[in-house]
């Protein structure tokens, strides 16, 4: 009875309605209603998954992410160094 009523408890202490936050009530990815007598996999804290199979899609989607957020600033980052070094290598001092 008593872990009813802390299930209970625990998906009707969502606030509703907020951006950003995930209601917990479907999954994240696959967007399936999750019974509240079924397991829920979380992630990051906040973020339900149906079985572990979502939760572990999600995880290798975010690393994807992140690795391509890496590269993108590893390009700038060597593209701002170029320009950087071209502009100094234009400044040329004229002596007379």
């Amino acid at each position: 009875m008593a872990a009813s009523l802390a299930c209970a408890f625990f998906f009707d202490a969502e606030p509703a309605g907020e951006p950003g936050k995930h209601a917990l009530d479907t999954c994240a990815l696959c967007a399936k209603r999750l019974a509240r007598d079924s397991d829920v996999f979380m992630y990051r804290g906040d973020t339900p998954f149906c079985s572990e199979e979502c939760r572990r899609e999600q995880m290798h989607l975010d690393t994807v992410s992140a690795r391509q957020a890496t590269r993108r600033l590893q390009r700038f980052t060597a593209r701002a160094e170029c320009h950087r070094g071209h502009r100094q290598s234009r400044k040329v001092s004229i002596a007379s």
